[in-house]
């Protein structure tokens, strides 16, 4: 594979596990709380992510790691993977799939609008049309 597609491949194989992902969440949820489903989610994923740590010897650079890195790093887990997903698992058990991804889905939304503001980068056309559509997708999937 060219080394130029490798980051869309990689978008796809993303978009293909976030898409299912889902339907195993809202299973999952049908006989326990979301916080414990968070719970059993993050320690399944931490575990499998030490481990792979370890096999491959990079958990001696944990210590290297710098605190500005640490700092936002964490701050993006708390963000993402404690508050979000928690806010998502109650949206999914309550909820219809269908209904609840998309909006969730929409994150792109709150990232260009941040970005813009924190990290200077600038709204195309081009942006401005994705925007258009992932709110006419989000309306049109309502229904």
């Amino acid at each position: 594979m060219n080394a130029k597609y490798y980051p869309y491949f990689l978008a796809i194989i993303t978009m293909i596990f976030w898409g299912a992902a889902p339907i195993f969440g809202k299973i999952g949820l049908t006989k326990i709380n979301p916080y414990m489903a968070l719970a059993i989610r993050s320690f399944i994923v931490s575990l499998i992510l030490l481990i792979i740590l370890l096999i491959r010897g990079d958990i001696r650079e944990l210590v290297k790691v710098d605190l500005k890195s640490i700092a936002f790093i964490g701050i993006e887990g708390i963000f993402a993977a404690l508050i979000g997903q928690f806010a998502y698992y109650y949206a999914l058990k309550l909820g219809e799939t269908s209904k609840i991804v998309p909006i969730a889905s929409a994150f792109p939304l709150i990232t260009l609008l941040i970005a813009v503001i924190f990290l200077s980068e600038k709204i195309t056309i081009i942006k401005s049309s994705g925007i258009l559509l992932i709110i006419a997708g989000i309306i049109l999937l309502r229904f």
